[in-house]
């Protein structure tokens, strides 16, 4: 990445806005590879009463938030309101934004900032993929990653098997035929009165069980499609839950919340590794939200040691939403495909490049 030089007026910083569902974050980066500054404000607490995102509420919430955590991006990185260092030594030369997938009203207020940014300050505009943008978390961390790698890109909405030749080189090899993983975790912590959002509460709760409870009392849920493809589907473990619980009310949730996890993340690894050794991937990526997951990073971590693989895992703060991967995918794709036209919408049902 740190090849790619700067297509824009006499500067180096890039700012970026990412909208697309109920974190609204402002970032730039230097030279596509810097963070200079990173901010970052979560909804949780506003939608937690409702067990989801609330497209409404997430839409007036963005708006509220992004004249702030602009001026906030701004004072961090040293630049005044024209987008220029204070000691006039560096200038934001170009605006990127989530344009898709995500809630349509969220991604238009991000989409909006960006090009009014954009034409006050006379840089060019850059739309971004948002899945294509998690991609850059772990190269963001460490930009010496080795290609071809296998992401796995595991969120709220998409689980996707990936195959990265390069930035902006990718084949799709498998996706979710229904409920993506991230989902699957909500519905099932909802089901089980484990609260909002679901990923975490459902691995705080497996995380609580004694060893004696964990072996004594030990539920298992076959793992979905394990040895279908590469495909995934989470549907029927989520029906599978329902149906122990309902056939079962006197087991803890806290033990079936282990074995929905267990399943999970097992079906999870095992078709990234047969993906990484069909393709013979030197690297194994974790991306998307539920890559915060602490045993799903674990075991996927050991697995890439027994097949000799390095697994690369972000931050966890670069596995949720955040801009500062959006800044590092607009200054790769300002760099290889120019601005983006300002006529550019809102695009709620984007897929990623090349699939769908």
């Amino acid at each position: 990445m740190s090849e790619i030089a700067s297509k824009t007026r006499s500067g180096n910083l890039l700012l970026a806005i990412e909208s697309s569902c109920d974190e609204t974050a402002v970032a730039i980066l230097r030279s596509g590879t810097q963070t200079v500054a990173s901010v970052v404000a979560s909804q949780i607490d506003l939608h937690r009463a409702y067990g989801g995102v609330v497209p409404e509420l997430a839409s007036r919430a963005h708006l509220s938030l992004i004249i702030p955590l602009l001026d906030q991006a701004l004072k961090e990185a040293g630049c005044d309101h024209f987008g220029r260092s204070r000691d006039g030594s560096d200038a934001i030369s170009a605006v990127g934004a989530t344009y898709g997938p995500g809630l349509i009203g969220p991604l238009l207020v991000g989409v909006s900032a960006a090009k009014s940014l954009s034409l006050a300050w006379g840089v060019p505009f850059v739309g971004v993929n948002h899945l294509e943008a998690h991609l850059y978390a772990a190269l963001l961390e460490d930009p010496d990653m080795k290609f071809p790698a296998v992401v796995l890109l595991v969120s709220g909405g998409h689980t996707l098997l990936i195959s990265m030749q390069a930035p902006g080189r990718y084949s799709v090899f498998g996706s979710t035929v229904d409920d993506a993983a991230g989902e699957a975790f909500d519905k099932v912590a909802r089901y089980l009165g484990l609260g909002y959002p679901g990923g975490p509460a459902i691995e705080q709760a497996a995380g609580a069980l004694s060893s004696d409870a964990r072996t004594k009392d030990r539920v298992r849920f076959t793992p979905p499609m394990l040895n279908d493809g590469l495909d995934f589907s989470f549907s029927g473990l989520k029906t599978a839950v329902v149906q122990y619980v309902d056939a079962h009310p006197e087991v803890s949730s806290a033990v079936v919340a282990a074995a929905f996890q267990e399943s999970a993340i097992e079906v999870l690894v095992k078709k990234t590794k047969r993906c990484a050794e069909l393709i013979s991937a030197r690297s194994i990526c974790l991306a998307g939200g539920v890559a915060a997951n602490g045993p799903l990073r674990e075991v996927m971590t050991q697995m890439g040691e027994r097949s000799g693989r390095r697994v690369y895992v972000p931050s966890r703060a670069m596995c949720t939403d955040n801009a500062a991967m959006v800044a590092a995918a607009a200054h790769y794709r300002l760099f290889v495909d120019g601005p983006s036209p300002l006529e550019l919408g809102a695009a709620p049902n984007l897929a990623f490049p090349g699939h769908g």
